[in-house]
């Protein structure tokens, strides 16, 4: 690490340990979350870190964006999610696809954190076959009229705008992904409805809910570049949301594996140091081994994204491996505590529950590997 992305680095980390760590466990027990952290986090810049400096963000590259997501889901993964689902889609898209005075309306207070963003694709019978959906975006005078219902949506109630997709096509005239539209909303627009919040085994202070379009008038001016082009500005979102969760749900092992290598070194067993037995030392081993490869992975993806290459296949190897590594890491720290670490006083138990999500949301692991084997006959 140069200098720079060594300071990037101790900054994300403490205000990890001196705004995160500490409350965590009281965040998950109540399933709530803190809103004033994202305007912390927007103080600091980490809410505007890819976005350029014209459009009032910090301008880094992707290394230095991955590295400060992994430290903040190293202090806490809810508040990782809501930073890593809002720098990767909704500000991103808007970067790529939206005209100057979409960017100087939504983007610039979205980067500064005055704004947080959501992404809107799932629908409750259309995860994985996002195309699928039903959601009807109607053409209107000087607008579109949505109607229909979208589901696990991070930010989508206490978040302030969300792109979010719906067809542009018509019934009977289907085009499958190229007759879907991205639709920029401000979550106070009428006929925006919130619906409930999911009751969730893991990253339970994150705020993930359903919303539902009720006849929602949105202006021509909030459509995102071509109205039928929206999924595929989803897709090109995703590769770098993947990135973001590889980066997550490493912070979720490393902090896994300090608690456990805290931990063997206090905790005796037949008068010795449980670090001092040899089939605790290769359960260590592995686990740092593992976090290590997964953290190169993650940042071969990104060079390869700062370089201009595609980065479809490497972003999905870079998700996959780092979750399935946050799923193993975090199984063994359990492990590693044994009763303990089934005890909820205990932080690698909420670790463990914390994990097993990034093996599910933004592509899961056995779409990542669909994605991969695809890209190897390209």
């Amino acid at each position: 690490m140069n200098e720079e992305l060594q300071q990037i680095r101790e900054l994300a980390r403490e205000f990890a340990d001196n705004e995160l760590r500490p409350h965590a466990e009281a965040w998950d027990r109540e399933s709530h979350f803190p809103r004033e952290v994202i305007s912390k986090l927007g103080e600091l810049g980490f809410q505007g870190m890819l976005i350029p400096e014209e459009w009032d963000g910090l301008g880094l590259d992707t290394t230095s964006y991955l590295v400060a997501l992994e430290e903040i889901a190293r202090g806490d993964a809810s508040v990782a999610v809501a930073m890593s689902v809002h720098n990767s889609l909704p500000t991103q898209m808007i970067l790529a696809n939206g005209t100057d005075e979409q960017k100087e309306r939504w983007l610039k207070p979205m980067a500064r954190g005055e704004l947080l963003g959501a992404f809107s694709l799932s629908e409750p019978d259309s995860g994985s076959d996002a195309a699928a959906m039903q959601a009807q975006a109607r053409k209107a005078d000087g607008g579109w009229v949505l109607s229909g219902a979208k589901a696990w949506v991070t930010n989508g109630g206490f978040g302030d705008v969300v792109v979010a997709m719906a067809r542009t096509d018509q019934a009977g005239h289907r085009r499958g992904s190229r007759g879907i539209g991205a639709f920029i909303v401000p979550t106070d627009t009428q006929g925006y409805i919130v619906g409930k919040k999911e009751d969730k085994m893991g990253q339970r202070a994150s705020e993930t809910v359903g919303i539902a379009f009720e006849e929602m008038f949105i202006p021509d001016d909030q459509v995102l570049g071509d109205p039928s082009h929206g999924f595929i500005y989803a897709m090109q979102g995703l590769n770098g949301g993947r990135m973001g969760i590889a980066a997550l749900a490493l912070g979720i092992a490393q902090a896994a594996l300090e608690h456990a290598i805290a931990y063997a070194a206090e905790r005796k067993q037949f008068g010795s140091a449980i670090k001092d037995f040899q089939g605790m030392q290769f359960k260590l081993a592995n686990m740092a081994t593992r976090v290590e490869a997964a953290r190169g992975l993650l940042h071969r993806a990104a060079g390869v994204k700062e370089a201009g290459g595609k980065t479809t296949q490497i972003a999905s190897m870079a998700k996959l491996f780092a979750s399935e590594t946050a799923m193993y890491v975090t199984t063994e720290a359990v492990q590693v505590f044994g009763g303990y670490g089934y005890m909820k006083e205990y932080p690698v138990e909420r670790l463990f529950r914390d994990a097993k999500v990034t093996e599910i949301y933004e592509g899961t692991s056995e779409i990542q590997r669909t994605v991969i084997a695809r890209e190897l006959y390209r």
